[in-house]
């Protein structure tokens, strides 16, 4: 069965070029122009994947971003922001709204799909898994995609559940940015490492005070530290 992908685009050349490039890499591709035509979509059919502009009549990105990712039934499909506000706080913003990836326009439609694939195929991985993770008061259930901190359910975006499972895995082991990079997100080091460190700084977030878990290495990257060192 085809995966489904829902492009959120009030463009009509631009959604036909990402809908004939992600139809061809065989996807099944639906278009919608508006927020709430979107959110109608996702209500009335399964979707594995949204590809979701910033700047749409009415009810912008940002607010579909939002919306998805406070429903529960909605909240882990996971969302590529495609738009032309390339400045760092846009990106930073989409990110911490819950974005798994934020490409700028003009895009390369051949990237565009090579991402849209690492992001699905990622998912299909985490699913295979059947471990149980613990740290402190961490605990992660990798199958049932739950992470509890001291006995609360946190919920995580896609891409940050996938970062502190990747640190947790390593505990000890310093993690470069391009590692994670590559091992995460499935992208080679031309992509921004600031993606990073925002993903890591909204994770320690969630985490309240087991957030120390993850330590910064100055102009390398992260560890996630052994619960007997200092």
């Amino acid at each position: 069965m085809k995966e489904r992908i829902l492009i959120v685009e009030d463009d009509k050349h631009i959604s036909k070029l990402v809908k004939f490039n992600l139809e061809k890499a065989n996807y099944e591709c639906s278009i919608a122009s508006t927020g709430e035509k979107a959110l109608a979509a996702l209500d009335d059919q399964p979707i594995d994947l949204v590809i979701l502009d910033i700047m749409l009549p009415g009810m912008d990105g940002y607010e579909i971003c939002r919306t998805i990712k406070g429903k529960d039934k909605l909240k882990n499909i996971p969302i590529i922001m495609l738009t032309a506000k390339g400045e760092e706080v846009d990106r930073i913003v989409g990110l911490e709204l819950g974005a798994d990836d934020y490409i700028v326009k003009p895009f390369s439609p051949r990237e565009l799909v090579l991402r849209v694939k690492a992001i699905l195929k990622r998912g299909k991985i985490e699913d295979a898994k059947k471990d149980i993770l613990v740290a402190g008061d961490i605990t992660i259930d990798i199958p049932k995609h739950k992470v509890i901190v001291k006995g609360k359910a946190i919920d995580l975006t896609q891409m940050e559940f996938k970062l502190l499972v990747t640190l947790m895995e390593r505990r000890g082991r310093v993690q470069t940015r391009e590692r994670l990079l590559s091992d995460v997100w499935d992208m080679d080091t031309s992509v921004d490492t600031r993606t990073i460190d925002t993903h890591v700084k909204r994770l320690r977030e969630k985490l309240g005070k087991s957030g120390d878990f993850i330590e910064t290495v100055r102009g390398l990257g992260y560890k996630f530290k052994e619960e007997d060192e200092d």
